[in-house]
């Protein structure tokens, strides 16, 4: 889910009235002037010209390739199909842990190897763990593309000859310190937890957080972690993109030799994961150290392979994203009443959610901006959006997308997801048209299907404030107990 805060703005009169002049003469030249043809639309999948091609190593490895000579650069995805749900109960937190340890060093590469031949040669690096993946990626000038491709080629194949119990035990605390400050020392850095708790069995693949559990790291042995990555760290777990200025020959040639002797791991077997959905209403509180409250509401919804998101995307926006947009304009504008309301989809592989956040100005309470946004999506369902409420909207959704492609870094993502995902990396040309399709039945439909009664309304209070809670007399308070690990399990 995008992140969308909106703040007001006035005009001073003397601005608004010069403003207003500049519109009169604008207006008055462009009626004397002769009408403009218009431009051809272009719109459907065959607008996005992205070519590549795919094929697969011996090993299972499968690669990507596609041709930009816009620049003389070139970015290197490896992506692997391993992230939080991949872990169990007692054991999480180890993909997420493996980001960090990548980064220091292979068999063959020294410790701080990888940053002097991306950074310091005017490039890039880094890596990102999710729920569902964990990727690392470059870009760098065109003529240090072999020097990418062996440095990723070596920690997958090598990274566990240089992985000792020092090395690891180092990169635990790390973790655990960005575990303290982004979580337990950044303001309202809980409630994303204690949602994800409150709407997921303990035992379901999501009802973790991708950072995972201190408790389960710290127990972890060094034999543990290293299995984890024998498993799902191997080409056959892998896709590697490569977009950019290359030589599609010599490429090829590159990654046969740096890839192609890497062994191919055990077969994976994925965890069954089900959708979620509540039968009721749960309220919560949580005492934070923060100064202002803060609402969140957040309904179960669907993954990356169901249609529903993309309807869902567009909802969130009608509701929470432009100054127009139904709830921002309601609460943040009409009445003054919010200072910032947030609202969309979360897409995940196998699940999804729907959330609105509002944060209030000083004497509105969340009891009353929850009614007045229930308000707002009630008669959403009932009436469904306008026409152009559509048009805006799938608009905004567009231009982020097409926003996505714009670097060889983002087209890189873009094609590995596709292929990881859904097994094809040209998914993006069905994404962008079925977004382009969406229609304001579609979203009636699923604001009807999914912002129904069964959701989490969490209040985050400053500390002994639980009276500035959303229906304070409703919510169940959670303590820094109830977002631990109970006995037995998560």
């Amino acid at each position: 889910m995008n992140e969308r805060e909106t703040t007001v703005k006035r005009t001073p009169p003397t601005l608004q009235a010069t403003a207003a002049l500049m519109l009169a003469i604008t207006c008055a030249l462009a009626a004397q002037a002769p009408p403009r043809p218009p431009i051809p639309a272009v719109a459907g999948a065959d607008a996005l010209k992205l070519p590549f091609e795919t094929y697969t190593l011996p090993n299972g490895l499968t690669v990507i390739l596609s041709q930009d000579k816009t620049t003389p650069t070139v970015a290197v995805n490896v992506w692997y199909k391993v992230g939080s749900k991949n872990e169990v109960v007692g054991r999480t937190g180890f993909a997420h842990l493996f980001e960090h340890v990548m980064f220091t060093g292979s068999g063959n590469v020294p410790y701080g190897l990888h940053d002097k031949l991306t950074e310091g040669v005017g490039g890039s690096n880094n890596g990102t763990t999710s729920n569902d993946r964990t990727t690392y990626y470059e870009t760098v000038p065109t003529n240090y593309l072999e020097s990418a491709l062996w440095l990723e080629a070596d920690r997958m194949g090598y990274l566990l000859d240089s992985l000792d119990l020092a090395k690891l035990n180092a990169q635990r605390d790390i973790v655990k310190n960005e575990r303290r400050q982004s979580y337990d020392n950044q303001p309202y850095g809980r409630a994303g937890e204690i949602l994800t708790k409150a709407t997921y069995p303990a035992t379901h693949p999501y009802s973790w957080e991708v950072i995972g559990s201190m408790e389960d790291l710290s127990a972890a042995s060094e034999e543990d972690v290293k299995n984890f990555f024998r498993l799902y760290y191997a080409p056959n777990n892998a896709y590697l993109s490569i977009v950019g200025d290359f030589d599609p020959a010599q490429t090829k040639a590159w990654v046969a030799r740096y890839f192609g002797d890497i062994s191919r791991g055990k077969p994976v077997t994925r965890p069954k994961v089900d959708l979620v959905t509540l039968t009721a209403e749960k309220r919560l509180v949580f005492e934070d150290r923060v100064q202002v409250p803060r609402l969140y509401i957040q309904w179960p919804t669907v993954g990356e392979t169901h249609d529903d998101r993309f309807a869902l995307d567009v909802l969130g926006t009608i509701l929470a994203g432009a100054r127009t947009a139904r709830i921002t304009k309601a609460l943040v504008y009409d009445e003054q009443a919010a200072a910032s309301v947030q609202a969309g989809q979360s897409t995940y592989e196998d699940v999804g959610d729907f959330s609105v956040i509002i944060t209030p100005r000083p004497g509105h309470t969340l009891t009353t901006l929850e009614a007045a946004t229930d308000a707002i999506i009630e008669r959403l369902k009932k009436e469904g959006p306008t026409a152009e409420e559509i048009q805006k909207a799938i608009a905004g959704e567009e231009l982020n997308f097409v926003s996505n492609l714009e670097s060889n870094l983002g087209k890189a993502f873009q094609l590995a997801d596709g292929a990881g995902y859904h097994g094809d990396a040209g998914y993006f040309r069905t994404a962008y048209q079925k977004t382009l399709s969406v229609t304001a039945d579609d979203v009636k439909r699923v604001a009807n299907k999914y912002l129904t009664g069964g959701r989490v309304v969490l209040s985050v209070v400053p500390a002994g404030k639980l009276d500035q809670a959303a229906k304070p007399d409703q919510s169940k308070r959670v303590t820094d107990y109830d977002t631990k690990k109970p006995e037995g399990g998560k």
